[in-house]
């Protein structure tokens, strides 16, 4: 089944590892938002196959806060924290 993992290390300074669980080839769409809820970046916006995924946050440019990161992929929906502490 689809699921999003919690990203580790969480908190993190500057970059972080988001992994996720695809079921089967899937359009997927990871990005990341700030408490606002305005997108800041898109880690995956692509077709991805089956099985287990990992992408790399590199948060460099980012203020010190909590954001969270939002999975999309056919019709499923996933979002989690994260914290970025310099």
């Amino acid at each position: 089944s689809f699921f999003l993992e919690q990203n580790y290390p969480n908190p993190f300074n500057p970059t972080t590892s988001v992994t996720f669980d695809l079921p089967r080839r899937s359009h997927v769409v990871l990005a990341v938002y700030d408490v606002l809820g305005r997108e800041i970046a898109v880690l995956v916006d692509e077709m991805r196959e089956a099985g287990r995924q990992s992408v790399e946050f590199q948060a460099d440019r980012y203020a010190s806060g909590v954001y969270l990161y939002r999975l999309r992929a056919d019709g499923f929906v996933q979002v989690r924290k994260m914290v970025l502490q310099k």
